[in-house]
């Protein structure tokens, strides 16, 4: 347990260290073993495209479950886009990161026209990678979330709020990788969070843990859909 939060489950030897991960399959491979004991045999595995799809991938060989999507997509800081404000979710949850907006000094407009694009984009990637299927019912399922890393955890809260609107039974993020604020912001949300590296410090990088690290592209996505079939 991670000192100090109960729903919180690290790896001591592993905090504040970077490159512990070769890349993303062997960190999915790490982690589907400490979230096995958490999760039943009909649980909901969802994975966070790009980055959480080869995590996820590793996670569902592991624990023998289906890998499917929960989509989301940060609200880019205008002027920044790299950077962002806050996370909309797949059904059109927004979650804002308020205390950044008023740093910001973010217009009604700018932060409604942001929002408008990220809405847009998760409509498309929606398109793209679900199609017409449907959702999987979560109700009274242990859901677990799983991403690369949580670096701010907003996007990963934007999709927390969507999956409890579908009444699961337990809801549990797993992470490879996130820094202190990040986590602690999620774990008030998330019935447990499990992320092996855990580091603090002022800055954070999600790609730091990783000795290979790169952005993966949409047909790499729909690549590891397919293997699973």
């Amino acid at each position: 347990m991670a000192a100090g939060t109960l729903n919180v489950v690290d790896r001591p030897e592993l905090r504040n260290k970077c490159y512990v991960f070769k890349d993303r399959l062997h960190a999915g491979k790490l982690l589907g073993g400490e979230l096995q004991p958490h999760i039943q045999e009909n649980a909901v595995l969802l994975a966070l495209p790009a980055g959480g799809v080869p995590v996820g991938y590793e996670v569902a060989k592991q624990l023998g479950l289906t890998l499917d999507l929960a989509i989301v997509r940060k609200i880019q800081i205008p002027w920044n886009t790299e950077a962002g404000f806050g996370a909309v979710a797949w059904d059109g949850s927004v979650v804002l990161n308020e205390a950044l907006v008023k740093q910001l000094a973010l217009t009604p407009r700018q932060i409604e026209e942001s929002v408008s694009l990220a809405k847009l984009i998760v409509s498309e990637r929606v398109r793209k990678f679900r199609g017409d299927r449907s959702f999987p019912n979560m109700r009274g399922r242990a859901v677990a979330l799983v991403d690369d890393g949580l670096a701010s955890g907003y996007t990963m809260l934007a999709a927390i709020d969507s999956v409890r609107k579908g009444g699961p039974q337990k809801l549990v993020v797993a992470v490879p990788t996130g820094s202190t604020g990040a986590v602690q912001l999620v774990s008030s949300r998330a019935d447990l969070v499990i992320c092996l590296n855990i580091r603090s410090g002022p800055i954070f990088a999600v790609a730091d843990a990783y000795e290979r690290w790169y952005d993966l592209t949409d047909e790499e996505v729909s690549q590891y859909l397919k293997a699973q079939t």
